[in-house]
Formats: structure tokens, sequence, C-alpha cells
């Protein structure tokens, strides 16, 4: 097992070493109700024992308020194991969680013509 100083667990030709599942220690539910648009922040609490790598990597994507799926996207971990890390961080009070706002409606035409002249201009 790598040291968490190794970095994660990838090779450039095989890809993941590691199963997914296994990060999680085989644990498919979180212990927190988490949505893919929840926010997560880092509430700077030091999390007590050992955590694996991907915790301290998810720890620093924290920084601000950021989405459970930018997390797991920038993890390269599906959407259920990225929840039960967060979970593992929210239990001991490294992480706090908040609903997303929906002040806006989702079918807005304006916000949708928004979203549309955003990627239109990112390719």
């Amino acid at each position: 097992m790598a040291a968490p100083h190794d970095g994660p667990w990838l090779d450039d030709a095989a890809g993941r070493l590691v199963r997914p599942y296994t990060v999680s220690d085989g644990r498919t539910r979180p212990t927190t109700q988490l949505d893919l648009l929840s926010q997560v922040m880092a509430t700077g609490a030091t999390p007590l024992g050992y955590l694996g790598p991907e915790h301290s990597a998810a720890l620093g994507q924290c920084e601000a308020p950021t989405s459970v799926a930018e997390i797991a996207a920038h993890l390269k971990l599906s959407a259920v194991v990225t929840k039960v890390i967060l979970s593992d961080l929210l239990d001991c009070g490294a992480l706090t969680t908040k609903a997303p706002d929906f002040y806006h409606n989702p079918t807005d035409r304006s916000l949708l013509e928004a979203v549309l002249d955003g990627l239109r201009r990112q390719l």
C-alpha cells in the first residue's frame, strides 16, 4: 500500500491500480445524505486518525464551497465513492455541508442561454 504522500494510485499505462470500492473500504452508502450539487467546505478542523490519500485530496478541494460533482471529477472517482469519502470527513468535523441554492429556476430561459453562451466560448 502506498504512503499518503505518494500521490494517487495511478499508472500511466494501466490507469487506477486500486479499485474505487477499495478506497471506501467496500462501503457504498455514505453516512450523510449528499446530492451531487451539495456544497462542502473545509472547517479547518484536523481529522483524527488515519484517512486515506483520497480523503486528503478531497479535503484539499474544499477550501471554498465546492460541489460533490466537482470533487468527484477532480478525484477521478465515482460519485458514490466520493460521497462516502466526503461523509467520512463530515463525520469527523473536517467538512461542513449545505444544500445547493436553487434561487434560479433551472428552466429559466436567460439562465439556459447564459450556460449555452459559456459552452460556446469554451469550444
